[in-house]
């Protein structure tokens, strides 16, 4: 299904980092270790390692992964891309200084707990989630992500799978999305960034 989605010559959500990212960037650590979930076609993953982090992206789909390739060569950085789906990743602990996962709701609530399980235990103590994807009301949008409202995110839903993480930024609201034509118009979003307890 992903290969099918990548394979037009384009970049389905463009080549920019998310806002979200940008935004909420500063709480990363100096030149950390980041793993990048599901990361596609490198947008994000690029914009990191242009920042000086060593990131590790992973993603199902080899075309998508062959255009990230592109997409760091062109930006003259290095990313460590790796070819695996959300069920195969190790997810050792501890390995690494922060998750991102920026719309990763391809996953059914089951799947979810499985997933947000492995990112928690990977994450280093003291290290950092960044999370954002979109919330319940998207649906109805058709803005982007799947038709299924039980795959997107509420807060009080991220609270419960992190419990005990000190949250160091959360929101729930309205915005105009603009990556790529696969992210493209009015969309409800959350954010969620939190630390794991030392």
């Amino acid at each position: 299904m992903w290969n099918e989605r990548y394979a037009s010559e384009d970049y389905l959500f463009g080549t920019e980092p998310a806002a979200f990212l940008v935004a909420q960037s500063a709480h990363l650590p100096h030149a950390a270790r980041v793993l990048c979930v599901a990361d596609g076609e490198g947008r994000n993953s690029t914009w990191l390692a242009a920042q000086g982090h060593a990131v590790t992206a992973f993603d199902p789909a080899p075309n998508a992964l062959a255009k990230a390739r592109r997409l760091a060569e062109a930006r003259g950085v290095t990313v460590d891309l790796r070819e695996a789906g959300v069920e195969s990743w190790p997810w050792e602990e501890g390995a690494v200084d922060a998750v991102v996962a920026i719309f990763i709701q391809f996953a059914p609530p089951d799947l979810r707990a499985r997933l947000f399980a492995g990112m928690a235990r990977t994450i280093r103590p003291g290290g950092v989630l960044l999370l954002h994807g979109y919330a319940p009301r998207q649906v109805g949008y058709g803005t982007g992500g799947p038709p299924q409202a039980e795959n997107m995110y509420t807060l009080p839903l991220l609270h419960a799978a992190f419990p005990g993480w000190e949250v160091l930024h959360e929101a729930d609201y309205e915005a105009e999305v603009e990556e790529g034509r696969g992210h493209s118009g009015r969309s409800a979003l959350i954010d969620f960034v939190a630390r794991r307890p030392a």
